[in-house]
């Protein structure tokens, strides 16, 4: 990296929600890192307002950043708002302004303008109310990046990523195919390496069905598409194993030698990580050519105002991708990706 600190860009989310307060209390912290918002000034001023914050606003572009952040500024790539922002009420008319920070946000990254993108809350229902298909971040990401991502969420305790994520539970089994699972598998292993720093990753594989499917009685999708990928990549050297069934894999005893968990679908891993790490958990995206860490909350229209949201899921992504930008760096080159067709 050729510079000597992290930059990081931040977007603050849905403006009625909880996301611009969190974001601007992320400048009491002292990060190894510069960061930016890309967002409305207007807004911005006015939650600091509300937070008793007292910082000069600077507006820049990608193309005119300062070297290094002054302390008691707070620098700001405009976008500006359609309309008014309520605190805790939804505006369809403020759609298109959070999906442009986000386009503005990614396109910077992907022109090395900054070194990782965190990404605060969003409401897909209001998004998708302006008339804008919007099925979440990381699938906006796949499409903007032009590349295929994983969805890895990290809890201080458990990392679960997904084999599929925002889809229909009725659609799950149909997706669950040999090329995707290791697509999927394949980008895992090798962020894991390039992207978190774990040398040598241990993936535990859930398997789709009742009791990892109970040897056919209950579902052939183990044994017909799952097992078959986890072999070929055991033959390659992988430490890769299952299929398990979910409702036994998550025990505290079988996670211990555990990089990370593979669920097959959004509502199989999730809500045991939330369970143990709500608060804490960030969401990561893997195999994009940029690095991108969000929060794990909503945008707590109840909470705006009140006081009682928690920093800590904001910080904890904020800390996230300073490692990661560190972590990317280290290797001048990428490790080679397993080829599941050149798998004996």
């Amino acid at each position: 990296m050729s510079r000597s600190r992290p930059r990081l860009i931040i977007t603050p989310g849905e403006p009625a929600g909880i996301g611009p307060e969190l974001a601007l209390q992320l400048t009491h912290k002292n990060y190894n890192a510069d960061l930016f918002f890309s967002a409305d000034p207007i807004l911005l001023k006015q939650t600091m307002v509300r937070l008793n914050l007292n910082l000069g606003i600077v507006t820049c572009t990608p193309q005119s950043l300062p070297d290094k952040n002054q302390p008691g500024k707070l620098y700001v790539i405009p976008e500006t708002l359609r309309a008014d922002v309520k605190p805790g009420h939804l505006n369809a008319i403020n759609s298109p302004y959070v999906v442009k920070t986000l386009k503005t946000a990614t396109d910077a990254c992907l022109d090395k303008q900054f070194d990782a993108l965190v990404t605060g809350p969003v409401h897909k229902g209001i998004i998708n109310q302006s008339g804008i298909p919007f099925t979440g971040h990381t699938e906006f990401l796949e499409q903007r990046c032009g590349a295929k991502a994983v969805m890895l969420l990290q809890a201080p305790k458990l990392s679960v990523a997904l084999v599929t994520t925002h889809i229909p539970l009725a659609k799950v089994s149909s997706q669950i195919t040999e090329t995707r699972l290791s697509d999927v598998i394949n980008i895992l292993h090798h962020s894991l390496i390039q992207r978190l720093g774990i040398k040598h990753p241990r993936i535990m594989v859930c398997g789709l069905n009742p009791h990892a499917g109970d040897n056919g009685a209950l579902g052939s999708e183990e044994e017909e598409v799952i097992r078959p990928v986890i072999d070929r990549y055991q033959r390659r050297g992988m430490e890769i194993f299952g299929p398990y069934s979910a409702d036994t894999l998550f025990i505290k005893d079988n996670l211990l030698p555990t990089d990370v968990i593979l669920a097959m679908y959004h509502d199989q891993g999730l809500p045991v990580l939330k369970t143990l790490g709500f608060g804490q958990a960030v969401n990561i995206s893997l195999g994009l050519p940029i690095i991108r860490v969000s929060v794990d909350h909503g945008v707590a229209l109840d909470r705006v105002g009140t006081g009682t949201a928690s920093l800590a899921s904001f910080d904890r992504a904020i800390q996230v991708a300073i490692e990661m930008s560190h972590t990317r760096f280290l290797h001048n080159t990428d490790c080679q990706q397993l080829d599941l067709k050149n798998a004996p």
